[in-house]
């Protein structure tokens, strides 16, 4: 039985610290998931650090919930609780549940440990010059896992193809789940419910989905997409809303770079660029911003009239 303290400290600070490291990872994940290649150091770090923050505060979380009850030295504990070490959280765990961890994920932690431990403020330092950077670490984990070379010259990169992807998914989500799972059972076991998750957060894909990549979800746009273009019903609100906006003439590229825009838009910046050069040709009305603002929010076009959005505006 918890105390009333011990109750509100792993019910809910817990809970919300397990939607924080859903979504560490979900960040992660999709950083990886936006790299083209492996040319870019800082992207490399972007998904290592997200990736490392997401797995620590996940095990601790464990360790807490498996480790302490009510005749734990609470200031002993919590200095313990005080590492960085992916593998010393990883052995506490072990000792209570068994965790299985293939080579692949046992030498994936190794990376993440090293990178977070002792190399994420490397390039704080002159001698890191002399030093082999993390970032290029990680490239030889995948190459000696996938039996590829990456490439990250100019002239030539290696491309992050799905099957890189669909390989580092696994190896996260193999580590991930077994720990959900075993905060899932002890939560039950106490009786508390620091394992739900909110539906609409980033963490609710990882823990309860159980999906570590984003293919469903580029594939959902372009559905969308098609939906929207191709959609011909009389009475459509929403396309009768939209026809009444005159479109903007983006005109310097071909129609699908504007859509590889709408899937990804901070790797396309130079489309903003013709938006603010038309706008500066001719300034976009007050009335025009508006309406557009209206796209995609909280409004049921179907129901509402033409003289509705003009009273709206």
């Amino acid at each position: 039985m918890l105390n009333e303290a011990d109750f509100f400290w792993k019910n809910w600070r817990l809970g919300t610290e397990l939607q924080i490291a859903g979504t560490f990872l979900y960040n992660g994940l999709y950083a990886f998931d936006q790299m083209e290649s492996f040319y870019h150091e800082a992207e490399v770090f972007e998904f290592l650090y997200n990736i490392s923050v997401g797995l620590e505060r996940l095990a601790k979380i464990t360790v807490i919930l498996l480790e302490h009850d009510i005749q734990t030295d609470q200031e002993d504990f919590e200095k313990k609780l005080i590492t960085h070490d992916h593998f010393n959280l990883l052995n506490r765990i072990k000792a209570h549940k068994e965790i299985t961890m293939g080579k692949s994920s046992t030498k994936f932690l190794q990376v993440i440990k090293d990178f977070y431990h002792s190399s994420r403020y490397n390039r704080y330092n002159k001698k890191s010059v002399y030093a082999e950077n993390h970032e290029a670490k990680f490239r030889r984990f995948l190459e000696e896992e996938l039996d590829i070379k990456v490439k990250v010259e100019m002239i030539e990169t290696t491309p992050n193809d799905q099957r890189i992807k669909n390989f580092i998914g696994k190896i996260i989500s193999k580590i991930t789940l077994q720990l959900y799972e075993i905060i899932r059972n002890e939560c039950r076991r106490m009786n508390i419910y620091t394992y739900e998750v909110n539906y609409e957060s980033k963490a609710f894909k990882i823990f309860i989905r159980k999906e570590f990549s984003f293919k469903d979800e580029h594939y959902l746009k372009k559905e969308i997409l098609i939906h929207l273009l191709r959609k011909r019903k009389k009475g459509d609100g929403f396309q009768d809303f939209v026809k009444t906006i005159k479109p903007l003439p983006f005109e310097t590229y071909n129609t699908n770079y504007y859509v590889q825009y709408l899937m990804n838009f901070h790797k396309h910046p130079i489309v903003l660029d013709e938006l603010r050069s038309i706008a500066e040709d001719k300034p976009l009305k007050k009335e025009r911003l508006e309406k557009v603002s209206l796209l995609g929010e909280d409004v049921e076009f179907d129901k509402f009239n033409d003289s509705f959005f003009d009273d709206f505006l």
